[in-house]
């Protein structure tokens, strides 16, 4: 008999009958799938059904589990430095927790808390607070649904926050958050500290680092980024270039001049940009020659003139313009971008960038001594006016020049000359100083109303000065004595809410009963009005508290 014989007679076979064969993990994924109606299941033990397939999946689990070998235990974290600041005070600690709490607008006359979570951060990492190690999840997790409050909530939450971010994946955000570090926080001491930190920090913490060496020593900065340059991502390179805007100097030319040839298009138009600040470097001699081949005093003065000057429209005294006809190697060696955006022209897209890069001091040379407002006011032949003053608009802004600023503005009320544009105006204004800047705004109020202010008041200081903070509310007053309805000015009731000085209260508190309906009054705009004033009114009490609480000042009586 062979010893492989399993025949029934065979004394090698198994006495009884064949087990079942026992199905695998995938053939019991697939039965559950299907269900047992259409693919029936009958376990080892006979059993049947749903309940006998469920019996074998736990059975398989436990089998499986306990085949695992344990994997090496992860490191632990190394602990976080102590923190160095002083704790908030505890009513501010109390507030704190109610303001993260706060579940979006709320309704009726009662405050937005969630929108006052900025401002109150702002001034309690200006104290050098730490903040309360039972907040610090809470305000992380604010910050990954706000983009706009990461800034603020990194720098209050410090070296502690930062560290905790690092154990949890959802905060992988303040890897790419630059901040700058917190009052009191202490920074790496020696230079093999920073080269240490450079080399192998977050993203965050070298743009910081790189600040605060800027700061110190210019030259040692850029050596310390020029360490890694050429190695950095693309991105990287942007936001590090960015960087250098604060403390922009002739230090800066060479790396500029250098970052020009760089393989990234956006890290050259950056170079460009930041070059064109600097106006005594060459990348400005360069530009300023180019511009003043484009524009020049009227043709009777022998400047070169545009085809439709030349046909007469030229008046005395006029600007012509006589835009590039082709931009050359070298125009896009210094960031003129030679392809336009659609439904744009070409020469009209290459005049506008080199006008804008090149310093505005050329002008006044340029044109025997007039000042920006005359040269704001002069015509402009051949109808690139337009053109020519938004330019000027962008190179205002770009260099600070008030002096340009202001002639490009004009008249808060309105005029013939001066920016026509919103979006310029707004933009024009931030090369103003903080008070001269709220008192234009106030008196655009006082000349156009609230339609088209948002956009100027949103580039104010904060809180608004006296003059400024009662234009805002005498403007909304007239809208409500006017007759419209609150929402079609809820983008400057927003910003009241934000940047009106709660000094204002009282002058809101007599609005409020001193309404009167008329014909031309939208039904129930009165009581509209009167909600929207009430939690004005709340809000700006609120901050107060808020602004008492983190001075350590005692809570006043009636508030």
């Amino acid at each position: 008999m062979s010893l492989t014989d399993t025949s029934p007679s065979s004394p090698l076979s198994p006495s009884g009958p064949s087990p079942a064969p026992v199905p695998d993990w995938e053939d019991l994924l697939t039965t559950a799938l299907l269900g047992t109606d259409r693919r029936p299941f009958t376990g080892a033990d006979g059993a049947s059904g749903p309940g006998a397939l469920l019996d074998e999946a736990a059975l398989r689990t436990v089998r499986r589990r306990a085949g695992l070998v344990p994997a090496a235990a992860a490191p632990l974290p190394v602990p976080v430095p102590p923190e160095t600041r002083p704790p908030l005070p505890e009513a501010a600690r109390r507030r704190l927790g109610q303001l993260l709490g706060a579940r979006g607008d709320q309704r009726g006359g009662a405050p937005d808390l969630a929108e006052l979570l900025p401002q109150w951060l702002e001034r309690a990492h200006a104290h050098g607070y730490a903040p309360p190690p039972e907040h610090l999840p809470a305000l992380l997790d604010a910050a990954r649904g706000r983009t706009d409050l990461r800034p603020a909530v990194l720098g209050f939450a410090g070296v502690r926050g930062r560290w905790l971010a690092e154990q949890n994946r959802e905060w992988s955000f303040v890897r790419r958050t630059a901040v700058a570090p917190p009052v009191r926080e202490e920074a790496p001491g020696t230079r093999g500290d920073e080269e240490r930190l450079w080399g192998e920090g977050l993203f965050a913490e070298r743009v910081a680092l790189l600040a605060r060496v800027r700061a110190a020593d210019p030259a040692r900065a850029l050596a310390l980024l020029g360490t890694t340059w050429a190695k950095e991502r693309a991105e990287d390179r942007l936001l590090f270039l960015d960087s250098l805007r604060p403390g922009l100097g002739a230090h800066d030319e060479a790396f500029l001049e250098a970052a020009l040839d760089d393989r990234s298009r956006n890290v050259r138009a950056l170079a460009a940009e930041l070059l064109s600040s600097l106006t005594d470097s060459a990348f400005a001699a360069r530009m300023a020659e180019r511009a003043r081949a484009c524009v020049g005093p009227g043709a009777g003065d022998g400047a070169a003139a545009d085809t439709a000057a030349v046909d007469g429209d030229a008046a005395a005294g006029a600007i012509v313009v006589d835009a590039p006809r082709a931009c050359d190697a070298a125009m896009e060696h210094d960031g003129v971008v030679a392809k336009p955006p659609s439904g744009r022209g070409e020469r009209a897209w290459w005049f506008g960038q080199v006008v804008d890069a090149a310093p505005l001091a050329v002008w006044r040379e340029h044109f025997g001594g007039a000042s920006p407002a005359e040269l704001v006011a002069r015509p402009v032949a051949g109808g690139w006016r337009e053109e020519l003053h938004a330019a000027w608009c962008r190179a205002a802004v770009r260099q600070g020049d008030a002096e340009w600023s202001r002639a490009l503005l004009g008249s808060p009320a309105g005029g013939e000359h001066g920016a026509t544009a919103l979006a310029e105006r707004a933009r024009l204004l931030a090369a103003l100083p903080a008070g001269e800047r709220a008192a234009w705004v106030a008196g655009f109020l006082a000349a156009n109303g609230l339609s088209e202010a948002f956009q100027l008041l949103s580039g104010c200081a904060t809180p608004w000065p006296a003059e400024l903070g009662r234009a805002v509310v005498d403007a909304l007053n007239i809208a409500r004595d006017a007759g419209s309805y609150p929402w079609s000015f809820s983008g400057v009731m927003g910003l009241a809410e934000r940047c009106l000085d709660p000094a204002e209260a009282p002058h809101l508190e007599k609005l409020i009963g001193s309404f009167e309906e008329h014909e031309d009054t939208g039904p129930a705009a009165g009581l509209y009005w009167t909600d929207v004033f009430h939690r004005l009114l709340a809000t700006l009490r609120l901050r107060a508290e808020m602004r008492a609480e983190l001075d350590g000042e005692p809570p006043a009586g009636n508030a």
